[in-house]
């Protein structure tokens, strides 16, 4: 798997503040208990909670707007996302779906001319550089899961924040999921534009080649031999490399267990039905009044 990890121009790479009209932020906390707000990496001293970072940061950016906040948090170590309104008085409060922002794309080209994917990615990029895998890995995890979630799994920038989480697994060895992350990457290139997915097959590819498990050796290895031949079907398997990877799948498929599961799931997946990313794991809604993150005016910060 190779993505460069150059970044393109370090002069990009904090937020803006000027959010007007009312921007929704949004914050991630992964199953970790890793912490991001608006694509920074917070530092967790001590025994503080993610809830209370969290809120702390989002009321500083109501307290320098002047004006109460939306925020979107991501909670995976509880499977949830809430909708929370912060107010510069520091109190906050978690809403319904019903009650956030209206969506449209007003909205998001406003969120994210505030809050631009591509300097978050810059980030991602210059932590990779410097080896800081977790940071890079946990950052881009906030960003595909964030822009999935307002996007769709679909949509270009979600598409490119999952190939980059992918990548930075692969880099931290965890091949399993760099597997998952390539193929469901590469299951909508095959779906909604084949001419661009045998990059992406081989990516994916390149991670189960390290799977040790021979049951997901399998499972996997038959999804990615269907891609391999709808690409060489539509005459677009044309790099050597990828001739090479697409005979590797087929030797190691022929090699392990003869009863390698069959193709019928793979092609449903890939010629459109069944769900666009079926291995995201849902998020629930939160209710309105979630204790963790309300907060009644003038209480003091992580109390």
């Amino acid at each position: 798997m190779n993505h460069a990890l150059t970044p393109r121009d370090e002069g990009h790479n904090l937020p803006a503040l000027a959010a007007h009209p009312l921007i929704r932020l949004d914050a991630y906390v992964a199953e970790d208990g890793s912490t991001v707000v608006n694509g920074h990496l917070l530092e967790m001293a001590g025994m503080r909670q993610p809830h209370e970072a969290i809120l702390d940061a989002v009321a500083m950016f109501a307290r320098t707007l002047r004006a109460p906040v939306a925020a979107t948090v991501i909670d995976r170590t509880v499977q949830q996302v809430a909708r929370l309104r912060v107010y510069p008085d520091g109190s906050s409060r978690t809403i319904a779906d019903e009650e956030d922002l209206p969506p449209g794309r007003e909205r998001t080209a406003a969120e994210e001319e505030a809050f631009p994917p591509l300097a978050r990615v810059e980030r991602i990029l210059q932590h990779a550089q410097r080896e800081e895998l977790h940071a890079a890995f946990v950052l881009a995890s906030a960003l595909r899961e964030h822009l999935t979630l307002r996007r769709g799994a679909e949509d270009e920038l979600s598409l490119e924040a999952r190939a980059i989480e992918a990548y930075l697994a692969y880099l931290r060895g965890d091949h399993m999921l760099s597997t998952v992350l390539a193929l469901t990457v590469a299951r909508i290139r095959c779906r909604t534009d084949l001419t661009r997915a045998a990059p992406e097959v081989a990516r994916a590819t390149a991670a189960w080649q390290r799977l040790l498990d021979e049951g997901q050796v399998a499972t996997r290895g038959a999804e990615l031999l269907h891609m391999w031949e709808r690409l060489s079907e539509a005459g677009l398997l044309v790099e050597p490399a990828h001739h090479a990877l697409a005979q590797a799948v087929r030797s190691r498929l022929a090699r392990g267990d003869r009863s390698v599961p069959t193709s019928a799931s793979a092609s449903a997946l890939t010629s459109g039905h069944g769900p666009v990313a079926p291995e995201d794991k849902p998020l629930k809604p939160a209710r309105r009044g979630l204790r963790r993150f309300t907060r009644r005016p003038g209480r003091p910060p992580g109390s």
